[in-house]
């Protein structure tokens, strides 16, 4: 009888949970195979060198070995592991990735003759490149070998829409699943939303977008005069919202207002929501930008900031001719607003509030879904709707508000992690900006310089104006702390503090 009862309780015995060394496993397994893939981005420089013959493709050649050699000694142990990954993992192979990619991306700087960079400074440039943000401490680019300044603009290019979600499309073939990667990966609050009913589909249709508008971007730069070379450099950062350059001067350096009004165009697209972008090729139709609210206000942003700042330039006559103050404003406003960091011409010179009023714009920065970083244009709609709604409920304590975008109500769930990512962003903002003043930055220097890496843009004001090389090495490493959490949108790295993360 006991044997029959022992018998039917083994029966009824829940299936066990994965432990946490498979789950360990299949991570590490993940994070092997794309450092393998990363590898394979080393290839194009080092072509690139052995084609001009600049001496550079000793230090391509290494990395690649290296990050090769590394990703394969990890992916090994574990290549059997098989897991179903779950949020927690999402985010926890997202934030590892970003700080593995950004680490091992320096590599080429490293070992490259030109230019002779220490690990802090290369550090600092990979991060910045992968993390779209902009911010250099580089100079005399002119002069460098093209490899590594095409180098730059290809992290980038990966770093746009986000090398996890190129992995994400082939992680079928991996027999790994990929939903959690893209919600921890995909900017904005609405991250349950997808183009197509399975996740790897939606991946590879963000990546031909991706590289449609990349192609269509260099081929008008090429058409407009630029240099092969040149117009595919500048169409990877531009396309990616990043604002690395091929030149010191930047933009500037061309003196074109035909590459001008291109490269805003391409800039202004790219701060689109992707979903958006998807929809009007799938209907052939504008409208459905016209009828998308965050659409509207991140294109009235754009307007009236340009509309002060060329007012402004013409009223204390900065430029000689009203038209220079037009041309330079829209495309500065275009370049800091997108959190580009594209530069024209020296913005932090310009009078009165000029400056401030476009370092604060990158706050709210670029639409959700799109290359852009900031909070979102959706987010601060958000907190202004969600604002509006308790004035009315002050005048009408009996009223029953809702809050909405466009025609769509909102949840009050999306809401309230609305308000959750301000108050976070802000938080972690200020903790940043003390810790730089601790460092000995000054404080024009030391907020500039935050609100630019955190909000991925690049140019700064005071020390940080032209360059970050200047700055002490324990600033450019909490700046690129800061580059990662704005391109994670904090929660995604913040996320891995809490103990309750680790309960699994």
């Amino acid at each position: 009888m006991s044997s029959l009862s022992s018998h039917h309780t083994t029966r009824l015995r829940p299936l066990p949970t994965p432990s946490r060394a498979n789950r360990r496993a299949a991570i590490l397994r993940i994070l092997g195979v794309l450092l393998m893939l990363f590898s394979c981005t080393q290839l194009p420089p080092l072509l690139i060198d052995l084609y001009y013959a600049e001496g550079a493709w000793r230090g391509f050649l290494l990395a690649l070995l290296i990050t090769l050699i590394v990703g394969l000694l990890t992916w090994l142990p574990v290549r059997g592991a098989r897991e179903e990954l779950k949020i927690r993992d999402g985010y926890l192979i997202t934030a590892l990735f970003w700080i593995v990619l950004g680490s091992f991306g320096s590599i080429p700087f490293l070992l490259v003759d030109t230019p002779h960079m220490s690990w802090v400074d290369a550090l600092f440039e990979s991060v910045s490149g992968i993390s779209t943000t902009g911010a250099t401490v580089l100079t005399g680019l002119d002069q460098l070998p093209r490899a590594v300044l095409y180098y730059r603009q290809q992290l980038q290019w990966f770093g746009g829409m986000g090398i996890i979600v190129l992995a994400v499309a082939i992680m079928p073939m991996l027999g790994i699943g990929g939903m959690q990667l893209y919600r921890a990966e995909m900017p904005g609050p609405l991250k349950e939303q997808k183009l197509s009913p399975r996740i790897a589909e939606t991946a590879k249709t963000l990546w031909l977008l991706y590289c449609g508008l990349t192609l269509a971007c260099a081929l008008a730069y090429w058409a407009a005069g630029m240099s092969l070379f040149d117009a595919i450099g500048h169409s990877f950062s531009t396309i990616a919202i990043g604002g690395f350059s091929t030149h010191d001067a930047s933009i500037g350096y061309f003196d074109s207002p035909l590459i001008e009004l291109i490269c805003m165009f391409f800039l202004v697209i790219s701060g689109i929501n992707f979903g958006l972008h998807f929809l009007a090729w799938r209907g052939r139709s504008v409208g459905h930008y016209l009828r998308d609210a965050e659409c509207r206000s991140y294109l009235l942003l754009l307007s009236v900031v340009c509309l002060i700042c060329t007012a402004t330039l013409i009223l204390h006559q900065h430029y000689e001719q009203p038209i220079q103050a037009l041309r330079y404003a829209a495309f500065m406003v275009v370049s800091i607003a997108t959190t580009t960091g594209f530069g024209l011409v020296d913005f932090s010179t310009w009078p009165t509030l000029l400056p401030h009023l476009l370092l604060y714009t990158t706050f709210i920065g670029a639409c959700a879904g799109s290359t852009g970083g900031g909070m979102k244009v959706m987010r601060i709609l958000l907190v202004l709707r969600q604002g509006i709604r308790e004035f009315q409920r002050l005048l009408h304590p009996n009223g029953v508000f809702t809050v909405k975008l466009g025609r769509r109500q909102i949840p009050d769930r999306v809401v309230e992690s609305v308000w959750g990512f301000c108050s976070i962003y802000l938080v972690t903002f200020v903790v940043l900006l003390l810790i730089l003043l601790a460092l000995g930055l000054d404080q024009l220097t030391a907020f500039s310089a935050l609100a630019s890496c955190m909000n991925n843009l690049g140019p700064a004001l005071g020390e940080a104006a032209s360059h970050y090389a200047n700055l002490p090495d324990s600033a450019k490493l909490v700046l690129s702390l800061a580059m990662v959490l704005g391109r994670l949108e904090v929660f995604s790295l913040l996320i891995l503090l809490s103990p309750a993360f680790w309960r699994f």
